[in-house]
């Protein structure tokens, strides 16, 4: 990954390939943001007009590239857009500057060392930058060029992309204040929280062949043990001994077992504790339900959700936050087979509750289920689950938002500040109790299956049943914003994004500081 320092070192005098400044939309044209002083000052105060000419408005996601001035280390000026200029006194938000950042890494691929000198007001400008940077510079070269770069090339370590070029290899912040403890508090933060993300959107970018329910337990067993983390992996025998019929159910027609896997983050000073919950279809063909044509191929990212899970515990132990938190991951892969669950079959859960498959593209709610009873016996202040859950919420939401459903209206307000605060686009929305009567099953306790209008809510409706309780829980569905299917944008690539990666750790860092109560 992209090595990231702080620096107080003069612009002009710096070396590297390429130096960033940041550009405004202002109402008369482009403004220079703060940090750009110094190369304003050798275009004579004149930089806004230079850029003017050249085409930039200072438009967010905006390149424009120019040769250094006279007197400069670096050969080259990379403006990039900010967006809207901010009123008077008023600096740049952290999700502008996030964004700016990450688009000036992806334009820099192929380069050695890069400063930025992008507006630095404190150390939450600094973090929100390192972010930008760290995971605007991700790409996912494990399975290209392997002619050049030789079997060891994996998750985008010292490898090369389709068109030979290397990521952004080192980035210096400006502006920043290398000695200060809350700035490198902030660029430790980044780096932890944005290598954990990209883990994330490596595991969602393997394909369904080398990432089986098997191969991921195992993913999360090294992890573990190199952070620290206790892990506890239940195999099919297990499974089948403790009676987690959802779990079974779906990955019965698979020739890979499904897993379950728990990840236990404890912290000595904790005096909460968050359960964490994913899941983690490794490979969603619909089952005997099969999907129709033209929805198969992006599958792999079904397990988006227990990616994210994966990676929020392992940051939380690497940012030793004074919260113990709990990860679920319910990994199984979901086939058409002589051994696969039917529509029509009802399975016993691991609460004890029987459901009617209606639809076994409707999977992933039963293995949650499973996960959710199972993190509910060890009665935490809170359970959220994450999940690639359903095409109703992309259709309400679009393809870069989540939705926040919860069963307490305080709990699911938390859940979107943290979203917001971490700058993932979350919406909160509700669970009608007259949707519960559409899964009504004549056969068993509930149906897997309700009303087709609303589909992203009755899945949230199913999967409170399996709540605990008088436990806090929250569900994040994730199916817009996990894979990115179109151009790269922001910080966010193609492919596998890392979805609720930030705003589950936000949301452990407020429950240590005891901001949930």
């Amino acid at each position: 990954m992209t090595a990231l320092t702080l620096s107080t070192a003069a612009a002009p005098g710096l070396r590297a390939d390429a130096l960033v400044i940041g550009v405004a939309k202002g109402a008369k044209g482009p403004v220079v943001a703060p940090g750009a002083e110094a190369v304003d000052k050798a275009y004579d105060g004149g930089l806004a007009g230079v850029l003017e000419t050249l085409g930039a408005s200072g438009a967010e996601g905006e390149v424009t590239k120019l040769p250094a001035p006279s007197g400069f280390k670096a050969p080259l000026v990379v403006a990039v857009g900010l967006g809207d200029a901010p009123g008077k006194d008023a600096g740049h938000d952290a999700e502008a500057l996030r964004r700016a950042a990450g688009v000036a890494a992806r334009a820099l691929t192929g380069c050695r060392k890069a400063a930025f000198a992008l507006p630095v007001v404190d150390a939450d400008d600094a973090g929100a930058i390192g972010e930008g940077v760290l995971l605007g510079a991700y790409s996912f070269t494990a399975y290209k060029d392997t002619a050049k770069n030789g079997k060891g090339a994996r998750n985008g370590k010292d490898a090369k992309g389709g068109n030979g070029k290397a990521p952004l290899a080192e980035a210096v912040l400006l502006g920043g204040k290398p000695r200060d403890k809350a700035y490198k508090a902030a660029v430790e933060r980044a780096v932890a929280v944005c290598e954990e993300l990209n883990r994330a959107r490596d595991l969602v970018n393997t394909p369904p062949n080398d990432l089986d329910p098997e191969a991921f337990a195992a993913i999360a067993q090294a992890a573990a043990k190199e952070h620290g983390i206790k892990v506890q992996v239940l195999d099919e025998k297990a499974l089948a001994k403790g009676g987690y019929g959802g779990i079974l159910g779906v990955g019965s027609g698979s020739a890979s077992a499904p897993r379950l896997v728990k990840l236990s983050y404890t912290s000595s000073k904790a005096k909460k504790h968050l359960a964490f919950v994913g899941k983690g279809i490794t490979y969603d063909s619909g089952g005997i339900s099969l999907k129709p044509a033209g929805h198969n191929e992006t599958m792999k990212c079904d397990m988006s959700g227990a990616a994210a899970v994966f990676a929020a515990v392992v940051a939380a132990a690497r940012l030793g936050l004074e919260v113990n938190v709990t990860g679920w991951l319910a990994l199984a892969e979901n086939m058409p087979s002589g051994s696969a669950v039917r529509p029509g079959d009802v399975l016993r859960m691991y609460s004890g509750k029987t459901v009617e498959v209606l639809n076994t593209d409707a999977e992933g709610r039963l293995v949650l289920a499973d996960a959710l009873w199972a993190a509910s016996q060890e009665k935490p202040d809170a359970i959220v689950d994450v999940a690639t859950l359903t095409g109703a919420m992309m259709l309400a939401l679009g393809s870069r938002t989540f939705g926040v459903m919860a069963n307490d209206d305080a709990f699911r307000a938390a859940v979107h500040e943290a979203a917001e605060e971490s700058g993932e686009a979350a919406w909160p929305m509700p669970l009608p109790e007259h949707l519960r009567k559409g899964m009504e099953s004549a056969t068993a306790d509930i149906a897997n299956m309700g009303e087709r209008m609303g589909g992203g809510l009755v899945a949230g409706l199913f999967l409170r049943e399996f709540v605990g309780e008088g436990i806090t829980w929250a569900h994040l569905d994730i199916a817009g914003p996990a894979f990115n299917e179109g151009g790269p944008f922001g910080y966010t690539p193609k492919g596998g994004t890392g979805s609720a990666v930030r705003t589950l750790v936000r949301l452990a860092e407020r429950t240590a500081a005891g901001d949930l109560g």
